[in-house]
């Protein structure tokens, strides 16, 4: 009998041995949907959408608009699909319609109704607090309505095709990243950086940069969760936008390439838009990002010379920088009776082609909230010769032909 029970004892103890053996094989089988990339942490898998097992290469755009939303007090506070249809279509003075802006990021800098901010260093704010968790979903939320942001951008692409035919490419978007802030009352470095909520049971302290990053990769999935649950048929998600405008030295090194590496499994492009000679515009590359457009600030900047815009465009043709085209409600005629924004505006335009960042260079284009729209329904004659004048400039470059 003794001897009989330890037969069976084991057979019994090969068995677990082998199931264990062989369920040591079984997570290869569940991630073979995964990705798995030399060199990459294997203990961090990532399920890729359709989308992202299809993609071959990293999306560029060659004229991407900025699109604000989010803050309660931006009126009009939601984006409409009518209020998209002449970003995606316009039509020229003899009735011809042609494609315009090809891809569109959305982004935000605060929320005045809840008192947070989303980045820090250009939307400082006394009264304000560090944006939590729930405020960054509250924001994703926005960009996906259900009639309006990406969904009505969706639809506006839809009925442009009406016109146009299919699109060449499925338009792009690309969303800003809010700025993990350090401290829960910006700048306070006597305030708690535990503050902004968790990731998988953890408790995240933006003192620590691997919880900054984990943040951001929360954010980064849930952005890729919501494109995946839309599944929209006109446009596609290509990438991220960093907010933040400039770096603080052997603070944000490591926290950017953080997010850059784990934006490189799925091949979305990291974008960044520094300021005139921000900390770090000149290292972009080496910072982790693929695309930076370099921002002249010379519209706003009424006592800049021209020499300004000049010196940036040099600055993007030596470091290889793409660039940012600025303008707002300034250059409308109502507000600008003596055209001194205007011919800011079309000092862009003129400077632009003479350094050959109109021939060559992808451009990102800063419109305030609107105002391109603003441009379009202009029924003065001085914004619409500029409106058209702008857009012509936006289809005739090279560079969209290729």
């Amino acid at each position: 009998m003794k001897k009989a029970f330890n037969s069976i004892a084991i057979f019994v103890l090969s068995t677990v041995v082998c199931m264990l053996s062989c369920s040591s094989e079984a997570p290869g089988e569940e991630l073979k949907d995964e990705l798995k990339e030399p060199g990459s942490d294997i203990s961090e898998q990532v399920q890729l959408y359709d989308w992202e097992k299809n993609r071959t290469e990293m999306l560029n755009s060659t004229d991407m608009v900025l699109i604000y939303g989010g803050d309660r007090s931006r009126e009009p506070y939601e984006w409409t699909t009518e209020a998209f249809e002449p970003y995606v279509k316009y039509e020229d003075q003899k009735g011809k319609s042609h494609w315009m802006f090809d891809a569109f990021v959305f982004l935000e800098l605060g929320d005045s109704e809840r008192e947070v901010m989303y980045t820090y260093y250009t939307y400082d704010k006394p009264s304000y607090t560090s944006a939590t968790k729930n405020d960054w979903k509250r924001l994703v939320d926005y960009y996906f309505g259900s009639n309006t942001g990406i969904g009505a951008l969706n639809r506006a692409v839809a009925n442009a095709q009406n016109t146009l035919g299919n699109q060449p490419k499925k338009r792009r978007v690309v969303i800003a990243i809010p700025e993990p802030i350090r401290y829960k009352k910006p700048g306070e470095m006597s305030s708690s950086t535990i503050y902004w909520g968790s990731v998988d049971g953890h408790i995240i302290d933006f003192s620590k940069n691997e919880d900054r990053i984990a943040a951001c990769k929360w954010y980064v999935d849930y952005v890729r969760s919501k494109f995946n649950e839309m599944q929209y048929k006109n446009v596609e998600l290509a990438g991220f936008y960093w907010l933040y405008e400039t770096v603080e030295p052997g603070k944000d090194e490591e926290l950017i390439k953080g997010v850059r590496d784990y934006l490189e499994k799925f091949k979305y492009n990291f974008c960044w838009a520094p300021f005139y000679k921000s900390t770090g515009h000149d290292k972009w590359d080496k910072l982790g990002f693929n695309t930076a457009y370099y921002q002249p600030n010379y519209f706003f900047n009424s006592d800049k010379s021209i020499q300004q815009l000049k010196d940036a465009c040099q600055t993007a043709v030596d470091k290889n920088m793409d660039m940012e085209f600025e303008f707002d409600y300034r250059a409308l005629a109502k507000n600008d009776p003596k055209g001194f924004y205007a011919s800011r505006m079309r000092d862009y335009m003129s400077v632009f082609k003479e350094y050959k960042i109109w021939d060559h260079k992808f451009l990102a284009y800063y419109q305030g909230l609107n105002n391109f729209l603003s441009f379009k329904n202009s029924g003065d004659s001085k914004d619409q010769e500029l409106y058209h004048d702008f857009c012509q400039f936006v289809i005739t470059r090279p560079i969209r032909s290729k």
